[in-house]
């Protein structure tokens, strides 16, 4: 039995370390150096090559390396045989709830058109509308591990939070809204609108003109999720329009975000390079071991996906 790390541009290296930490006895081959195909029972990845993991026809369990999904399941030759276990660290979640809150707060505080004054030479304290926290509208769409958390902590730091979910779900001091016509409501009263969303056919681009228009004008953006949200031609006019003040985007649909991209210089874009919440090896590792312990036992392996739903 081995177990492959396949995860182009991550350090494999720091991964099977920690994972020979807790199973020293474990034997881990790194792609491409991979040996026996038929050896290969379990995959730890992140956006493997297309077709790649259908190479491996014993593998029983792939573990990905980060939140979400889509980066394997988009493979039409994904073997549809294997289990897929997704990541659930407490490293990850805390590391959205600050990227979360650092952006939250720059919008509630008009930093980002503070920061333009300041490139223009301008004092002007009264030039931006003033709102409390507890006045500030926030809405999360997706409100899995991450956006609970999120919603949660801000919440508890007094803002008027509501989330969106595919199921109707009761979160304690957040207003819930789902599927059932709750996505034109919870638009309709977020000042602040962020997404953390998986990535599934139905949410492919949901981040779009006719979604802007829905927000109150002058709404802020945060995209943590996936590129695959935005449709990256509409973001631009909204921002020139007035219709959004302002996005922060972690994630894009080319990653790096090529140089000439236009996103890097609009002066109402905040680019971050998909660095709002990283998978640490140092905690991932003992889970993976967990579950492939589970896997040889026989017994169901923890946070398995329903590949038909994507999440």
């Amino acid at each position: 039995m081995s177990v492959l790390i396949i995860a182009p541009g991550l350090k494999s290296e720091w991964w099977a370390s920690q994972l020979l930490q807790h199973a020293p006895d474990m034997d881990v081959c790194i792609w491409p150096d991979i040996g026996d195909p038929k050896s290969v029972e379990f995959a730890l990845a992140w956006k493997p090559p297309v077709g790649a993991l259908a190479t491996f026809p014993n593998l029983k369990v792939v573990f990905s390396l980060g939140a979400g999904v889509d980066h394997l399941l988009g493979d039409p030759d994904f073997p549809q045989h294997a289990v897929v276990s997704r990541v659930v660290d407490p490293y990850l979640t805390s590391g959205m709830r600050e990227y979360v809150l650092l952006h939250v707060l720059r919008a509630h505080k008009n930093q980002p058109a503070l920061d333009q004054q300041q490139r223009d030479h301008v004092w002007d304290d009264r030039a931006h509308e003033l709102r409390q926290a507890d006045e500030q509208t926030i809405g999360i769409l997706g409100l899995g591990e991450l956006g609970r958390n999120c919603g949660e902590t801000l919440t508890a730091l007094g803002f008027d939070v509501a989330g969106w979910s595919r199921t109707a779900k009761e979160i304690p001091g957040i207003t819930c809204f789902d599927d059932r016509g709750g996505l034109d409501a919870i638009l309709g009263r977020s000042h602040i609108l962020i997404c953390l969303l998986p990535l599934t056919p139905e949410t492919e681009g949901i981040l779009n003109a006719e979604l802007f228009s829905k927000l109150p004008k002058g709404a802020h953006l945060i995209n943590a999720a996936r590129g695959g949200h935005l449709v990256e031609d509409d973001l631009i006019p909204a921002l020139d329009s007035g219709r959004l003040a302002h996005a922060t985007l972690d994630v894009f649909r080319t990653e790096p975000l090529p140089g000439d991209h236009p996103f890097w210089d609009h002066p109402r874009i905040t680019v971050t390079p998909h660095n709002a919440s990283i998978t640490d090896p140092r905690s991932v590792a003992r889970q993976i071991v967990q579950g492939i312990a589970c896997s040889a036992r026989g017994d169901d392996v923890p946070n398995t996906v329903d590949v038909a739903r994507g999440y």
